[in-house]
């Protein structure tokens, strides 16, 4: 004889409830009378009273019973109390975090910095900024300018600190600070007229700082003979240790002082650009915001 299939019951339909009757089961389960459980949700009793009877018609079951002349929660909806725990508690906490959000306590903020912007100039306000929102995923990118803004154009950053582009199209751009572009002679020999500087060790053809040096250079009547290039600092200063040329740097990265005498022959432009068409982000705009203050 074949065997029947037992057949299982069918997904029980989602009873529609709202969080302020889950609210207010919760506040009556908490106060010793309505009137007491009502005004700590600073509502009316009638509209606490109306909010039951509506959660009772909506689950099927009676709620309450009477004892003598109080309404009491049933035993048989321990189930219904334990869920609209659950569920206002964890409404609170998405208030909360969404609170957090509008303020920038939370989320993530993906910022782009050219070397010399991490290292010497923005590392206490990223500090700072990390010590008052500890919740907030910091993430930082250090790069040389070019490299920044293509990311921030593609969308990998919220925002970055770069040397002025020439083409601002589609960013907004605000100063941050100016720093001092200065000469590293050979063995820290004297300098003397532009004619006699270099050969020269410089940042790569086409990078915004190499273009505002080039131009000092011009100007000034020197020859700008480049024998070597590098993106990095410190390994242009090394090869000018080495004796290979001349180099100029932002003065924070040159090794002199700012007493020492120096030789500054530009000044270049850091900017916090951000794309224009951008989403909200508050966590961004705070620390936008502390690094222009």
């Amino acid at each position: 004889m074949a065997h029947r299939e037992r057949q299982l019951p069918s997904e029980a339909p989602i009873v529609n409830l709202t969080i302020q009757q889950l609210a207010y089961l919760v506040a009556v389960a908490d106060h010793e009378t309505f009137s007491e459980a009502a005004a700590s949700l600073s509502v009316t009793t009638s509209a606490l009273s109306q909010g039951l009877a509506e959660l009772e018609r909506r689950i099927g079951l009676p709620l309450f019973e009477r004892q003598g002349r109080r309404q009491m929660l049933r035993d048989e909806v321990a189930e219904v109390l334990a869920y609209a725990k659950r569920v206002v508690a964890d409404t609170r906490d998405l208030g909360r975090w969404v609170a957090a959000v509008k303020h920038g306590g939370v989320g993530r903020v993906r910022v782009g910095m050219i070397d010399a912007a991490a290292v010497h100039h923005l590392h206490d306000a990223m500090t700072s900024f990390r010590d008052r929102q500890p919740e907030v995923d910091f993430r930082l990118v250090v790069a040389p300018s070019g490299e920044l803004l293509e990311q921030l154009r593609r969308g990998d950053l919220d925002l970055a600190v770069i040397v002025d582009p020439v083409a601002t199209d589609g960013l907004d751009v605000v100063p941050v600070l100016t720093e001092e572009l200065v000469i590293v002679a050979l063995n820290n020999q004297t300098i003397g007229s532009p004619k006699t500087w270099g050969p020269w060790v410089l940042f790569p053809r086409g990078s915004r700082t190499r273009e505002l040096i080039e131009r000092a250079l011009v100007a000034r009547g020197a020859a700008v003979d480049v024998v070597a290039e590098s993106h990095q600092p410190d390994v242009l200063r090394e090869m000018t240790r080495l004796g290979m040329g001349w180099t100029v740097l932002p003065l924070a990265q040159s090794g002199q002082s700012e007493q020492s005498g120096q030789v500054v022959v530009a000044e270049r432009h850091l900017v916090l650009a951000r794309p224009s068409a951008r989403s909200v982000n508050p966590a961004a705009d705070q620390f936008a915001q502390s690094l222009i203050d």
